[in-house]
């Protein structure tokens, strides 16, 4: 990956979420927001290492989770893997859920966006609050990119209505060899979404519980395809 350090803002002092801004490279009115959530763990300088290989019609914003575990280490919520299964802390994903439908309301004050075309990426606990976001406020979205992550039950009775979900794009990728979240979660997650009426890009790749340059190239194709 590329890993050049952009164009980017520190916007923590009056910001909901502290996050890092990559400007659009080519300059119009409005220009399409892509959102970035990180893991758990993690923080907004991750997803925003590969930022300048994004699209460069896009603003792109990566925010960091609001529960912090350590330094430098943060979390949209706390999850617990001891039984063998993550077991979340739902007000805590409720919460955090809220603070991005929040955050982007902000985000449309401070920057330029073209309100039609908002997208969120997530990667493992970020996909899971980009599922949790965009199924359950799709008028705000244009696109969902869950990469590792999975739908979690408890979010499923506020999801939108089929009616509601029908323009939203999804992109799905994920690990065969995900040992921290079972490729079953994708799969299972993809046949749900059918059964909503969405048809989702989904790709699975000989990989763990990461991203490598084949997900990274399938989800800037994905990206980059005209609507």
């Amino acid at each position: 990956m590329d890993t050049t350090a952009p164009n980017r803002r520190d916007e923590k002092q009056d910001a909901l979420l502290h996050y890092l801004v990559r400007e659009p490279k080519l300059k119009k009115d409005r220009a399409p927001l892509l959102l970035l959530l990180h893991g758990v763990g993690s923080n907004e300088k991750d997803l925003f290492s590969f930022a300048n290989q994004l699209p460069d019609q896009f603003l792109v914003v990566s925010a960091r989770g609001p529960y912090t575990l350590e330094a430098g280490r943060y979390a949209w919520y706390q999850v617990d893997f001891s039984t063998g299964k993550p077991v979340i802390q739902i007000e805590q994903e409720e919460r955090s859920r809220r603070m991005i439908l929040q955050f982007i309301e902000e985000l449309k004050e401070r920057h330029h966006i073209d309100e039609s075309a908002v997208y969120l990426c997530g990667f493992s606990q970020g996909a899971i609050m980009s599922y949790s976001a965009g199924l359950t406020a799709p008028e705000l979205f244009k696109g969902i990119a869950a990469m590792s992550g999975r739908l979690p039950e408890e979010v499923k009775h506020k999801i939108a209505s089929p009616v509601e979900l029908q323009h939203l794009r999804v992109f799905i990728s994920h690990g065969i060899e995900d040992r921290m979240l079972n490729i079953d979660y994708a799969r299972s997650c993809a046949i749900y979404l059918k059964s909503l009426g969405i048809q989702p890009a989904y790709k699975e790749y000989h990989e763990g519980h990461g991203i490598n340059r084949e997900m990274l190239a399938d989800l800037l194709a994905w990206l980059t395809i005209p609507s």
